[in-house]
C-alpha cells in the first residue's frame, strides 16, 4: 500500500502503457480477447485515479502526491509529477472516459490489437499532461498524444479521414512549435524547467536578456511577450478558440466514435488546462493585458460556434461544431479570471465555472459522440435529413438522446447549467458586454439542440428504416450510463468536485 501512495501518479500515467504493450503481445486473430484485454485492463488507471480523488486532501495547500526523479540533469530538467484540484479533475475525466471509449469500440473489427494499444498510449500522453510540473516533460507529453491520434483518425476513420488527420497534425504542431521555442527561452532564462521554481524566477525577472550569447539585448517585457503568445496560440488550436478551430469539425467528423468521444473529452481539455497551468501563472501581467482580447475571442466562439452548429446537416458535424459553442465558456471564464486578478469572488465564481465546463463539456460531448456513432453504426448514415420518426423504433435510444442533449444544452437540474452559470455569473461584473453577447449563443444552442432531437426522432418515419434495428444494445447503454449518472449528479449536487476545484482556483490567486 505505500508503494501504491507513494508512487501513485506514475501508476495512473504508465499503467495504459504497460496495458498497450501487454495488449499488443495478445495474438492478432483473438479479437475478443483483445477488446476484453483492452477495455479491464483500462479500468486499472480509473480505479487508481478513484483512489487519487479519495486521497487527496483539498485544504492543503500546494501539489500532493509529488513526484521527483533526476532526468536531464545537464538542462535542469526532471521528472517531476504533482496534483492538485485541477488535475485531479481532469485525470478522473480521462481514465473514466477511455474505458467508456474502448467499450464503444468494440465494433472495430479491423487490426484491433493495434487499435486498442494506440488509444491506451494516448491516455497516457493525456495525462501526462495533467501531471507534469516540468516544462519539458510537459512537452514530451503534449507531443506523445498526438501521435496515436493521428492514426487513430487516419487508419480507423471516414472516408476523408487522410485530409481529417494530416490537419489535425499540422494545425497541431504548428502551435507546438512556438510553444517549443517558449519552453526552451524560459529554461535557458531561469536555468530550470521546474514549473514551481520557474514561476517565480520567470515572473520576477526585470533586467534585460541577452540570447544565445548574441549582442542583441532585448527588454524582458517583450521577451515574455513574445513567449506568452507563443503558448497562447499553441493552448488556443487545442482548445480550439476561433479562429483556430478550423480542423476540428473534420477531425471530429472523420474520427471512428471512440476517438470522437476521447478527442471531445479530453484532448480539447488539454489547451483549457495550459492557459490554467502555465498561461496565467507565468505570465500575469500579460494575462490581464491581452485578457480583452481572449475575453473577444471566447466570445465569438460561443456565439459563431453555436451558428455554425445550427446550420449543419451531418449529425457528427453539428455536435462537432457545438464544442466550439461549449469551450468558449470556458476561455470567457479564464479571461474574466486574468482580467481582474485580484481573487475577488466574481473572479472566483468565473474560474469555477471554467473548470467544471472542461469537465461538464468532456461528459456531454463524449455522451453525445457515442450517440451519434449508434445510430451511424446503424444507418451509415450522418444527414440529419435523412432521418426522422425513430422514437417509436428506438425509444430506449430516444430517451438517451434527449437526456444528453438536455445535459448539453444547460438545462437546470443537469451538469451543463451548473457551470455555465457560474462562468455567466463571475464574467458579467468583469467583461459585461462580452457576457451579454454571449447570451446569443445560448439561445442557438437550444435551437441547434432542438434541431437535431427533432430531425432524429420525431416528424414523419422515413420509411427506409422501418426493417432496420435502430434500437440501443446492452453494450453501448453500459458505455453511455455513467456519463449520464454524473450529468445528474453533478446538476443536482455539484458540490463535491467544486469543492475540490475551488480550493486549487483560489491558490492560483494567491
Amino acid at each position: 500500500m505505500d508503494f501504491i501512495q507513494d508512487h501513485l501518479l506514475s501508476l495512473i500515467l504508465f499503467s495504459p502503457t504497460i496495458a498497450a504493450m501487454l495488449v499488443f503481445l495478445l495474438p492478432s486473430g483473438r479479437v475478443k480477447l483483445i477488446r476484453w484485454a483492452a477495455t479491464l485492463a483500462s479500468l486499472v488507471p480509473l480505479g487508481l485515479a478513484v483512489w487519487l480523488w479519495f486521497a487527496y486532501d483539498s485544504s492543503t495547500s500546494g501539489f500532493q502526491f509529488v513526484e521527483r526523479a533526476e532526468w536531464y540533469e545537464a538542462i535542469g530538467s526532471s521528472y517531476f509529477l504533482g496534483a492538485d484540484g485541477i488535475s485531479v479533475s481532469m485525470v478522473l475525466l480521462t481514465t473514466l472516459l477511455t474505458p467508456l471509449s474502448l467499450l464503444i469500440s468494440w465494433n472495430i473489427s479491423d487490426r484491433v490489437r493495434t487499435f486498442m494499444a494506440l488509444f491506451l498510449l494516448l491516455e497516457t500522453g493525456m495525462l501526462g499532461v495533467f501531471l507534469s510540473l516540468d516544462l519539458l516533460l510537459f512537452f514530451v507529453f503534449w507531443e506523445v498524444g498526438l501521435i496515436p491520434m493521428y492514426f487513430l483518425i487516419n487508419q480507423w476513420g471516414s472516408a476523408n479521414r487522410e485530409y481529417a488527420s494530416f490537419k489535425f497534425l499540422i494545425y497541431t504542431m504548428a502551435g507546438s512549435l512556438g510553444l517549443l521555442l517558449a519552453i526552451q527561452l524560459i529554461g535557458v532564462t531561469a536555468g530550470t524547467f521546474d514549473l514551481l521554481e520557474i514561476t517565480t524566477k520567470w515572473t520576477a525577472l526585470d533586467q534585460p536578456l541577452q540570447l544565445l550569447g548574441l549582442p542583441i539585448s532585448l527588454s524582458t517585457s517583450t521577451v515574455k511577450t513574445i513567449a506568452f503568445w507563443a503558448f497562447v496560440i499553441a493552448f488556443a488550436i487545442k482548445v480550439p478558440i476561433w479562429p483556430f478551430h478550423t480542423w476540428l469539425p473534420d477531425a471530429h467528423t472523420e474520427a471512428p466514435t471512440g476517438g470522437s468521444m476521447i478527442l471531445a473529452g479530453v484532448l480539447l481539455k488539454l489547451g483549457a488546462y495550459g492557459f490554467l497551468r502555465l498561461v496565467l501563472p507565468l505570465y500575469p501581467a500579460e494575462a490581464k493585458q491581452f485578457a480583452v482580447v481572449l475575453g473577444l475571442l471566447g466570445t465569438l466562439a460561443i456565439v459563431l460556434g453555436a451558428f455554425a452548429s445550427w446550420g449543419q446537416n451531418d449529425f457528427k458535424r453539428l455536435v462537432a461544431y457545438s464544442s466550439v459553442n461549449h469551450m468558449g465558456f470556458v476561455v470567457l471564464g479564464i479571461a474574466a479570471a486574468a482580467f481582474v486578478q485580484d481573487g475577488s469572488q466574481d473572479a472566483v465564481i468565473a474560474l469555477n465555472g471554467a473548470v467544471l465546463q472542461m469537465f461538464n463539456h468532456g461528459l456531454s460531448a463524449a455522451g453525445m459522440f457515442l450517440l451519434v456513432g449508434v445510430i451511424y453504426e446503424r444507418t451509415q448514415s450522418r444527414d440529419l435529413d435523412s432521418y426522422g420518426g425513430f422514437f417509436p423504433l428506438a425509444p430506449i435510444y430516444g430517451g438517451i438522446l434527449t437526456f444528453t442533449a438536455m445535459a448539453s444544452l444547460g438545462l437546470p437540474g443537469l451538469n451543463g447549467f451548473v457551470s455555465e452559470f457560474l462562468v455567466v455569473r463571475g464574467s458579467w461584473p468583469i467583461l459585461t458586454l462580452f457576457t451579454a453577447i454571449s447570451m446569443i449563443g445560448l439561445l442557438i444552442t437550444g435551437a441547434y439542440i432542438l434541431k437535431a432531437i427533432m430531425k432524429v426522432l420525431h416528424g414523419p418515419l422515413n420509411e427506409k428504416w422501418v426493417d432496420h434495428p435502430l434500437e440501443i444494445n446492452r453494450r453501448e447503454i453500459l458505455a453511455v450510463t455513467p456519463l449520464m449518472a454524473l450529468m445528474l449528479w453533478i446538476g443536482v449536487w455539484p458540490g463535491w468536485i467544486l469543492r475540490v476545484i475551488n480550493d486549487t482556483v483560489l491558490r492560483l490567486f494567491g
